[in-house]
């Protein structure tokens, strides 16, 4: 029975390594496609046209970008179905002794299933923004060339729109400009607003933490207002006895 789980095991990881080298070499015929890819689009600005090889072909290496994205895809997913029986074996009753080895293994092959996948999204990513990237591109050379081409009303007609989007994107800019302003000036009255709350609170704290000092405000206060009652008295008595004298 040992010998039987062992087989099995040697069989996993032979399917496992084979996978894996596979999977090295589409890996890295896929990035060298990407690479001829954007060599391609880059060249002078564009495609070279005039090149007949296939394989430079856009739209050849589309087909071809297609295909080996399938094809590695499908050995990811038949690596990972190989990882997922050696999880299986390792938590068999029957190997427990040796599950401290075989979890290594294992995990030493997940980490490269892991790297290979990362590097194929990313390699994929790049494909497929420097395809977008090019197919915008022809497209703006397209209509610089429509513009080109065009008849003297088209070419005035072209211009004006051209200036109206221009103005438009001037517009956009400037509103965009006035609301960072405005929320910087949100912000920085928030920002006071919150200094003298905090300031307010800690004269209050101050106050309540030292009563001594309260007291003294308080009779200091009292006082000026009985100093204020008595200098409008003062005033008031004089003010009649002014009147008094002023009538007799």
């Amino acid at each position: 029975m040992a010998a039987g789980n062992s087989n099995y095991w040697e069989d996993l990881r032979k399917q496992a390594r084979q996978l894996e080298n596979e999977l090295d070499l589409k890996l890295v015929s896929f990035s060298k496609l990407c690479t001829s890819y954007n060599s391609a689009t880059t060249r002078d600005g564009r495609r070279d046209s005039s090149d007949t090889t296939p394989l430079l072909n856009g739209s050849s290496q589309d087909r071809m970008f297609e295909t080996m994205a399938v094809e590695i895809e499908q050995l990811l997913a038949k690596l990972t179905g190989v990882n997922d029986k050696m999880a299986e074996y390792t938590s068999s009753p029957g190997v427990t002794s040796l599950n401290a080895a075989l979890m290594h293994t294992l995990q030493r092959h997940r980490d490269i299933l892991q790297d290979y996948t990362h590097e194929f999204n990313k390699t994929k990513a790049n494909f497929i923004a420097i395809r977008e990237r090019e197919d915008l591109l022809g497209s703006v050379r397209k209509d610089i060339e429509s513009y080109k081409s065009g008849s003297g009303v088209n070419n005035r007609r072209t211009e004006l729109f051209l200036k109206e989007h221009e103005h438009l994107r001037n517009s956009d800019r400037l509103i965009e400009d006035t609301i960072s302003i405005a929320m910087a000036t949100k912000e920085n009255v928030t920002s006071q607003r919150g200094m003298l709350k905090s300031i307010q609170s800690k004269v209050n704290s101050l106050a309540n933490r030292f009563p001594a000092i309260n007291n003294l405000v308080q009779r200091i206060n009292l006082r000026k207002r009985r100093d204020t009652l008595i200098l409008g008295g003062v005033i008031g008595i004089c003010t009649i006895l002014l009147l008094l004298y002023a009538f007799h």
